[in-house]
């Protein structure tokens, strides 16, 4: 599949989802910056994929970033990092949202699964409780300790 049919916009999205349901097939959702893609990024999408027929990753904008992260950030500008992730084969669906959290995303999307990375347990993930109350569930996936982009990038800094 062409990568860029893979990256689309919310409407597309929710008619494309509507069609899956029709057909009985499972929806799961993450989100996320993937600022510099490492093998963390991979295993936990990888994983991700496991708990349904399709799995959509809501990226966070390059706007979006800057507010959580500050003004050094991103490294990789959204339309990249947006091909990068849709040519991954366990990524269905790539969607920008550009909020400080995908709320809004997910109650478009109302994914049978949500999928947060294990950090978040216990910390009420964002659209945790949205996802419950139409009877979906969350997982979470083990970190990969030792990958992530803040540590990538700092590791460059200090051998710079």
């Amino acid at each position: 599949m062409n990568t860029h049919v893979k990256i689309v916009k919310i409407p597309t999205l929710k008619k494309k989802i509507r069609a899956l349901r029709r057909k009985n097939l499972k929806v799961a959702f993450t989100n996320g910056c993937f600022d510099i893609l490492h093998l963390g990024h991979v295993r936990y999408l990888k994983e991700a994929k496991r708990t349904a027929d399709v799995l959509v990753v809501g990226l966070n904008s390059d706007r979006s970033i800057r507010k959580i992260k500050g003004p050094k950030r991103p490294i990789v500008d959204e339309r990249s990092r947006a091909e990068v992730l849709a040519a991954l084969t366990c990524v269905d669906y790539v969607v920008l949202f550009h909020d400080q959290t995908p709320l809004k995303l997910i109650e478009a999307v109302k994914p049978d699964v949500l999928i947060k990375g294990a950090d978040w347990k216990g910390k009420g993930a964002v659209g945790s409780e949205c996802v419950r109350s139409y009877g979906g569930r969350v997982k979470f996936i083990k970190y990969v300790k030792g990958c992530s982009s803040t540590g990538i990038i700092n590791r460059i800094l200090k051998s710079a």
